[in-house]
């Protein structure tokens, strides 16, 4: 258990770390993570293809792509972060340059 209290504050410390916008992304104490609502970011690369980014309360992120309907990118996007396949992170970082100072998660 000693670990996981260890590594929780470390989160902490580097969310706290980072300059705006990101720094309020992620939680920087226990009381804030209960309240903690990832942040979600969308590019569409066409018309019927969406790439969804999300936060994660372990400070990091990842994006993921999948095919859509097309008829509103605001309604597809939680069907791509639940069933999208998740990209390289090289793929990631360029399409979601705005996280560059957060780890991917793994």
């Amino acid at each position: 258990m000693e670990t996981e209290s260890a590594y929780e504050h470390l989160s902490f410390a580097e969310a706290a770390a980072l300059r705006e916008p990101l720094r309020s992304m992620f939680p920087k104490s226990t009381a804030e993570a209960k309240t903690w609502r990832p942040t979600i970011r969308r590019r569409a690369l066409n018309m019927r293809v969406l790439v969804a980014a999300r936060t994660r309360i372990e400070f990091a992120w990842a994006a993921y792509i999948k095919d859509v309907p097309g008829v509103n990118h605001d309604d597809e996007v939680e069907e791509v972060l639940r069933h999208g396949s998740k990209l390289d992170e090289r793929l990631a970082r360029v399409l979601f340059p705005e996280f560059r100072d957060v780890p991917y998660a793994r």
